[in-house]
């Protein structure tokens, strides 16, 4: 199964609030109103209406700051509905203790960086090495690798992502402070590169003399970096005022940057605090008269302490997604939708006021009563037909727009009144291994609301739904954390979705079950 990531910052987690349930049949009515169905007491009848659907332009921006990143995605994507996606991503690092002494002599051996990369743990190929020749002092041993396949969106069959490690020289703030993901910093030198070749491996080296260990290593991709940017940057610079204090540390050395060279390729991600940063030194050390040279270890803290931000670059040039940026029609709805992660495109979706009059009428006229609600929306059957994994997570949140014309956002009221409910999910996904893929957004409450409520005409005009891609997280306690906590800053899916297409059959609408006594 996939290889489960440490929590990403010490409250949220990536838990998706109430089970998702995968069905391929029609979605049963919500607990709302199935005491309506019991001992016969109702008959349930089901009618659909248009949504308004419509795409949500973020201007390909999103936080992706420390708060936000619970995984740093490096690679790059391309497809033809929604052009070039590239990922890099910025970290600072900090010393484990400041002044520190690094002895007489010391000279750098060599310095690795460690990303780990989510992967298949039950995937699993072993190599052994029993003639293996340990470096540091020619000793004798066994090497033994195990190699797993890494989590990749994309072209999975791509060859490699050639990854570069450059030095930042613009100052990243801190942890705590607000960056977009559209900001690129200035960078440096470059300090580091290797090939990635979709693989992670962990390395055990043991003597062949006793079985003691040489070196051991997690799961994870090391990338070489400079030996001499190290010595210079930190060994020459002991008992200087650069390494004294961590505000001093941070200016000096402002941090580092991962991005890749590929433009079509895939997507790995990781998780900003599982870093590490080694740097391997020798220095002189005496001992009854006798002068040698010992290795050690220094490594440095990439933890939450640190500032981590996702820079995202889009290039949407003669796509279809790109019509989005041109305008969006929220009154009449689009024709296609292009959902997307990290800073792309949201959905929007509102009631039509047909629907809203005929709902109405039922209410008031027939005694309706709505037992459950569903917006329902099928991907592109004809022009979202590649290998891409169908997305599976999703928030929807309310919003409304306030009097100054700015929308106020909040859970829905299906949210905050249902989740006790037996059988209450978010939303359902419905034939994820087929074309189309269908799903309902639960929003029983919501359209309650709307239609057996006192809302004013002005109130209900206002009211819609914005939909993301990307799940809501919850504290250690299991709770929600808050609508605005999403793992959406770094949801890598994509897809595009039929909406507001009166041609077509599969177009955005609302899905009501109600019951007359």
């Amino acid at each position: 199964m996939t290889y489960n990531i440490k929590k990403a910052f010490a409250i949220l987690s990536l838990a998706i609030f109430g089970s998702v349930l995968l069905y391929n049949c029609e979605p049963d009515p919500d607990s709302l109103g199935e005491q309506l169905f019991l001992d016969g007491a109702a008959q349930g009848k089901e009618v659909s209406y248009p949504v308004i659907a419509y795409n949500i332009n973020n201007n390909d921006s999103i936080r992706s700051d420390a708060s936000k990143l619970g995984y740093a995605t490096l690679g790059a994507v391309k497809d033809a509905q929604f052009g070039k996606q590239k990922a890099s991503y910025y970290t600072q690092l900090r010393l484990p203790a400041y002044s520190p002494d690094f002895g007489t002599n010391a000279a750098v051996d060599s310095v690795v960086l460690v990303i780990k990369p989510t992967y298949a743990s039950d995937s699993i190929t072993t190599t052994t090495n029993e003639d293996y020749i340990y470096p540091d002092g020619s000793v004798a041993a066994k090497k033994v690798v195990n190699t797993y396949p890494a989590t990749k969106y994309g072209r999975t069959k791509s060859p490699k992502l050639t990854i570069r490690v450059n030095e930042v020289t613009e100052f990243l703030n801190g942890p705590a402070d607000i960056a977009y993901s559209n900001k690129a910093y200035t960078i440096g030198q470059e300090i580091g590169t290797k090939d990635f070749t979709g693989t992670v491996n962990s390395v055990t080296i043991t003597k062949d003399s006793d079985a003691s260990s040489l070196f051991t290593s997690t799961t994870g991709f090391r990338i070489p970096l400079s030996p001499s940017f190290f010595k210079t940057k930190i060994i020459d610079k002991k008992g200087q005022p650069e390494l004294s204090d961590v505000s001093n540390f941070i200016r000096h050395f402002k941090g580092i940057k991962l991005s890749v060279d590929e433009d079509d390729a895939y997507l790995i991600q990781f998780a900003p605090n599982d870093m590490e940063l080694v740097m391997y030194y020798k220095n002189d050390k005496t001992e009854n008269g006798t002068t040698t040279r010992p290795q050690s270890t220094y490594t440095f803290a990439l933890g939450s302490a640190n500032a981590h931000i996702g820079n995202y670059v889009y290039d949407r040039t003669n796509t279809p997604s790109g019509t989005v940026a041109s305008g969006t029609d929220p009154i009449n709805g689009d024709a296609r939708l292009y959902a997307q992660g990290m800073g792309g495109a949201s959905i929007g979706a509102k009631l039509s006021n047909d629907a809203i009059v005929k709902l109405k009428k039922l209410y008031q006229n027939d005694k309706a009563a709505i037992i459950s609600a569903k917006i329902r929306l099928y991907t592109d059957g004809t022009n979202w037909t590649n290998q891409y994994a169908k997305p599976k997570n999703f928030t929807i949140v309310q919003r409304d727009k306030g009097t100054d014309g700015k929308p106020t956002t909040a859970f829905t009221a299906d949210l905050l009144n249902l989740t006790g409910a037996n059988n209450f999910a978010i939303y359902r996904a419905y034939d994820l291994d087929k074309n189309p893929t269908y799903y309902d957004f639960t929003v029983t409450k919501s359209v309650k609301d709307i239609i057996e409520g006192t809302l004013s005409d002005d109130a209900i005009a206002n009211k819609y739904f914005k939909i993301d891609l990307g799940s809501f997280l919850t504290t250690s306690a299991g709770s929600l954390a808050g609508y605005q906590y999403t793992s959406t800053p770094y949801a890598v899916d994509r897809a595009v979705f039929i909406g507001s297409d009166s041609l077509n059959p599969k177009y955005a609408q609302l899905i009501i079950i109600y019951g007359t006594k």
